[in-house]
């Protein structure tokens, strides 16, 4: 057990293996930024389906049974499921909350506060457990079937304040490795009770929106090699895992935009 975050081995610099994957990530933004301003209809569409997938999948990944189509209606047409528990429609709809507020968030490239954090926490939790939300943890936990411990809950403060302390001062990463690296660092804090998972998905989205990229969704198919990645970190800091798995997945949240928009990019610029 450590008293206070400290970065693992390798977190100080970027990864220099990944340099060619972010070159063709900054391509396929900047082919998306001179598209801008999109039009109204394309972001009504695009929105929308994000928010249905993102919801779904985030929630799927920590085992609420709602499907894709189950999430829809509940999301849009405001519907309860039969043989659903309400849980997980509080879950579905606090999400899709949490995604409102990160999209006001990413607007201004503020720094990271444990308040920001908090905020999104709390919508994560609303109703679900009003106890626990939007306050850290005042007990320890264990993470079924991983590697690692997370610190003592007596020292989730002094991690915090020094994790916000790091991203805020880390503006040499490319911003998906940072995405990934806050995601990671996060949850091995774990500094809540219970919705970790979705609040460390919410921040990385946050990363990824306040630079640009559009909003990354992990898919539940990829569960086991994400939750493998994660361990990785946690028990060996080697982050690389990790970080291509999610170079992969922001590759991928263009294609959305490519199909509505009847464009296409191949991350490359052509003479």
């Amino acid at each position: 057990m450590f008293s206070s975050w400290r970065p693992a081995p390798g977190q100080e610099m970027p990864i220099g293996e990944l340099a060619a994957k972010y070159a063709t990530l900054s391509l396929l933004k900047e082919d998306l930024d001179a598209l801008r301003p999109l039009p109204p209809e394309a972001i009504k569409s695009l929105h929308a389906d994000m928010v249905v997938r993102y919801t779904f999948n985030s929630n799927a990944i920590e085992g609420n049974t709602l499907t894709l189509m189950e999430t829809k209606v509940v999301l849009e047409d405001g519907l309860t499921i039969g043989g659903k528990s309400m849980r997980e429609h509080l879950e579905a709809i606090n999400h899709r909350e949490a995604i409102a507020l990160l999209e006001e968030l990413s607007k201004e490239p503020n720094p990271l506060t444990e308040r920001t954090i908090k905020d999104l926490h709390q919508l994560v939790l609303k109703g679900i457990d009003d106890a626990n939300a939007g306050r850290y943890r005042q007990q320890n936990v264990l993470i079924s079937g991983a590697g690692f411990t997370p610190p003592d809950f007596l020292h989730v403060q002094e991690h915090m304040e020094a994790f916000c302390r790091w991203r805020n001062d880390c503006a040499d990463l490319h911003p998906v490795e940072r995405a990934a690296r806050v995601h990671a660092d996060f949850v091995n804090i774990h500094p809540f009770v219970d919705g970790n998972g979705r609040t460390a998905r919410l921040l990385m989205n946050l990363e990824l929106l306040q630079t640009g990229y559009p909003v990354v969704v992990i898919p539940v198919e990829e569960r086991s090699r994400y939750y493998e990645n994660l361990d990785a970190i946690a028990v060996r800091g080697d982050y690389k895992p990790f970080v291509w798995q999610l170079c992969g997945l922001v590759e991928k949240s263009f294609e959305p935009y490519w199909f509505v928009l009847g464009k296409q990019s191949d991350g490359k610029h052509h003479e």
